[in-house]
């Protein structure tokens, strides 16, 4: 599999194979992919720790495909290559004659994976765009989850558009392997980032087409359920509960909180009434929830048995026993990565065992390696060394 993608999303898909045991081979240009130099929104760490989690297992070749022989060596690698990913722009991708195009005739069998910003067609389908943008702003999620009304659209965090985007890609890298197997012929998959977006927004997008009309999400203290809220315990933590079915739940709940007057009160006696009269509930439940601490509120609400969990902070994630068992949270076999554990893939499968993530590559850390076993002689090796057209070990 060849990944000739940068940055985040393009690249993730490949991660994802790797985990399942392909042999990823990363095409860098001689500069190197940028995200190998941490930019602006990551915090300052001796470990460069994107490049690790979206990068590990893989294989590197630093090649130059401006020249004729670097494309060479490329398309000689094309042949027998099960996958080619990519994220340059399509002028890029013309000028470098890495189109899909271009190489499905070297490769019956190669499945061609694209991923855009704004997809494949249409008047934008050539601009630039990063998930911040493409997926987080574009989409009407930016505006729609904003605290209140009146406050200013929520900016996303680095990367957070881009890890379920590489998932969709990997997705449809998935399905066109199946369809080979029944066809034995290769094909071009793709998605971008806009498309993502809409589909993480799907719900409120199929209102808005529906011909509904989405209000602005009102303060925590105005929701529409109390019973759906999040709150604030003794020791500043925070906790949301989404309990459904409140005809049923809603004395046990009571009752357990050590409200159970409140079941009688006539502005909750019904699931009717305790919607009229959310916020005056939520007043109430505001004085409850910070008389204890998140450590006792936790104890009673999991003898009920309702949906809750705590509003987790990064500090909580390292001793997340949970994440552990669940293989969320997955070993490292990296000496020089700071640390035993990284982000796992979020996908299993039953009989098929993970392999264990190894260390992220350097640059061109396995370009000899890889052209020997693509049959490159060593006189050849020898002579692209010199012409700048290949780098590293």
């Amino acid at each position: 599999m060849l990944d000739a993608a940068s940055f985040i999303a393009g690249p993730v898909a490949t991660t994802v194979m790797a985990d399942f045991g392909a042999d990823v081979i990363k095409i860098e240009p001689p500069q190197g992919d940028p995200y190998r130099v941490r930019g602006a929104g990551y915090p300052p760490s001796p470990y460069n720790y994107p490049w690790i989690v979206d990068n590990r297992s893989k294989r590197a070749v630093a090649l130059d495909l401006r020249a004729n022989e670097g494309r060479d060596v490329l398309y000689r690698l094309v042949r027998t290559a099960d996958v080619f990913v990519t994220n340059l722009p399509f002028d890029a991708r013309g000028r470098l004659r890495v189109r899909w195009e271009d190489l499905a005739p070297l490769n019956a069998r190669l499945i061609y994976a694209s991923l855009t910003a704004y997809g494949e067609t249409g008047p934008e389908a050539g601009r630039p765009g990063f998930d911040s943008i493409a997926l987080w702003a574009r989409t009407g999620l930016m505006d729609l989850v904003r605290p209140s009304p009146d406050a200013p659209p929520t900016r996303s965090l680095p990367g957070m558009g881009d890890h379920p985007t590489g998932i969709s890609l990997f997705g449809a890298i998935m399905a066109a392997l199946y369809q080979r197997e029944r066809t034995g012929r290769g094909t071009m998959v793709s998605t971008s980032l806009m498309a993502n977006g809409l589909w993480w927004n799907a719900i409120q997008v199929q209102g808005i087409l529906c011909g509904t009309r989405t209000s602005p999400r009102p303060p925590r203290e105005q929701a529409v359920s109390a019973l759906a809220n999040m709150y604030r315990c003794r020791d500043g933590r925070w906790f949301m509960m989404t309990i459904t079915g409140d005809e049923r739940r809603w004395p046990e709940f009571a009752a357990c909180i050590g409200r159970a007057d409140l079941v009688a009160d006539p502005r909750f006696a019904t699931a009717a009434t305790r919607k009229a009269n959310a916020r005056a509930l939520t007043l109430i439940l505001d004085d409850v929830f910070v008389q204890r601490d998140w450590a006792d509120w936790r104890r009673v609400l999991e003898a009920t048995g309702i949906a809750f969990g705590v509003i987790g902070t990064l500090d909580d994630i390292p001793g997340d026993e949970q994440m552990r068992a669940s293989g969320a949270l997955a070993p490292l076999h990296d000496p020089e990565a700071g640390a035993t554990l990284t982000v796992g893939s979020p996908v299993w499968i039953e009989g098929q065992d993970k392999t264990p993530a190894r260390p992220a590559p350097a640059l061109g850390q396995h370009t000899v390696e890889v052209l020997r076993e693509a049959g490159f002689t060593d006189a050849e090796i020898d002579d692209l060394r010199r012409d700048k057209i290949i780098f590293g070990g």
